[in-house]
């Protein structure tokens, strides 16, 4: 191996990301390199990490190849392996088509979460089939300080609980994972949003991103907004007959998100490579001890 590896650093709503290019899948990632890479002060810095994989060079992707060339590997900034990241899959996208491997329109993205249709428009946004949103039934709260909500559950190939809250300083820090009951609701943790309306269909959130701590902006995060949304206000497309879309602010930027008759979700929103480089191999070495 050379002694330097290249990297890229992306954010999609200011979510961040080390990207890490390896067709090949011959660049060992454990937990604790991946966590010095993504810290903030002593490595490139990143709310996760994209390892950039040929799917027929990974073995988790490999079923997934005849559909889509690409495996987004994807990272939380501690080190430990997520199902999907909808930011993610934007950058990821957008590195590819800046890297000459994809083209401009329609392609096609592996992940962890299923293969996710993308479309690269001409503007530089970038859209993402995130798939269907499940709605496990049970009920759920969510608590910060002295304050408890209820909380939707809705699975977007990662796990969600949204609350509707009046002030989104409520939230808290959102240092460490907000508390959650009941316990069997989610046994691997969950990424947990706190909304508050802005207007018509447009709504803000605040997340706190299971593994990565607040994060500026979750892609899957604002699609399980805007379905628990939708269902509040009665606005359910399955139900309707007709397509809901919702602006989503997050603190990073604004999404927008449309739920299909069919159940299908579309996430739309920038995408944007800010530097790239190359990683010192002998510092790497020693942060995979």
């Amino acid at each position: 191996m050379s002694t330097r590896i290249a990297f890229l650093k992306g954010h999609g709503t200011e979510n961040d990301f080390v990207i890490i290019p390896d067709p090949e899948n011959v660049i060992d990632l454990p937990p604790a390199a991946v966590a010095a890479l993504c810290d903030r002060r002593a490595g490139i810095g990143g709310d996760g990490l994209l390892h950039v994989v040929r799917s027929a060079a990974h073995p988790e992707a490999a079923g997934m190849a005849a559909e889509a060339e690409w495996f987004m590997d994807y990272r939380n900034g501690d080190g430990s392996v997520a199902e999907m990241c909808g930011n993610g899959v934007r950058v990821f996208a957008h590195h590819l088509h800046r890297a000459g491997l994809v083209p401009e329109g329609d392609t096609a993205i592996a992940t962890r979460g299923g293969v996710k249709p993308v479309h690269i428009a001409k503007d530089g946004d970038v859209t993402v089939g995130m798939g269907k949103a499940l709605l496990p039934e049970g009920e759920v709260t969510v608590s910060v300080g002295g304050r408890s909500w209820p909380a939707r559950n809705v699975n977007m190939g990662n796990p969600h609980a949204v609350a509707f809250v009046d002030d989104l300083a409520h939230a808290g820090d959102l240092f460490t994972p907000p508390p959650f009951a009941p316990a069997s609701a989610y046994p691997d943790g969950v990424n947990v949003e706190f909304v508050v309306d802005r207007g018509p269909r447009h709504v803000a959130l605040r997340v706190h991103e299971r593994g990565s701590g607040e994060t500026r902006s979750c892609g899957t995060g604002a699609c399980a907004v805007a379905v628990a949304t939708a269902r509040r206000d009665n606005a359910d497309p399955a139900v309707t007959g007709t397509p809901a879309t919702y602006t989503v602010d997050v603190p990073g930027g604004r999404l927008v998100i449309t739920e299909h008759a069919d159940g299908e979700i579309e996430m739309t929103g920038p995408a944007v490579i800010v530097a790239e480089g190359e990683i010192d191999a002998e510092w790497l070495d020693g942060a995979r001890r």
